[in-house]
């Protein structure tokens, strides 16, 4: 009677197990590429700079004037109370470690900017994956670029494409 039952709880949970197996499906879709494709994400490059001529290279031209106001402020400044000084010297300081560091600040506010733009893009794209995935019965949809092997019948690119209506460029050599 024990082996019944436990040939029966095998045989149902193989079952179980196939009927789950049989319901999984997987796609994935190479997000940065549909990004690229997006006709809006063309803009975006001479938005940036624009951003850069507009915003920060003036304030990087504001930061090297006030620096050599303050640095000839200091110098004036050998007849003053030291108090006054010291706080002198330490703004010029401060603007030198901004000067030296500049490609790095201009860089990050660059980035920011960047990703302030993408953001409506992405969220376009990942709502697309998703009306995509649901219409066509995808459980899992992956980055592409996190898998090694996958059949060329689970990428996504396409239907997401005609989604958002892009028109994906043609293969080379065909």
């Amino acid at each position: 009677m024990k082996r019944l039952i436990i040939a029966a709880l095998f045989g149902m949970m193989t079952l179980t197990a196939q009927e789950a197996k049989s319901q999984v499906k997987i796609g994935y879709i190479s997000i940065e590429s549909m990004v690229r494709l997006m006709p809006e994400t063309a803009k975006i490059d001479s938005i940036l700079e624009k951003y850069q001529n507009d915003s920060i290279n003036p304030q990087y031209a504001n930061l090297v004037a006030l620096y050599q106001y303050k640095d000839s402020v200091m110098r004036d400044t050998l007849r003053t109370k030291e108090v006054v000084r010291k706080q002198i010297e330490q703004e010029v300081q401060g603007l030198i470690y901004q000067i030296q560091n500049w490609q790095t600040i201009a860089g990050q506010a660059l980035e920011a900017k960047q990703n302030e733009l993408l953001a409506p893009i992405y969220t376009k794209v990942y709502d697309a994956i998703r009306a995509v995935a649901k219409e066509k019965g995808y459980t899992h949809v992956f980055n592409k670029e996190a898998l090694l092997v996958a059949p060329d019948a689970d990428d996504l690119i396409t239907a997401v494409a005609a989604k958002l209506k892009v028109q994906l460029p043609k293969p080379q050599g065909k």
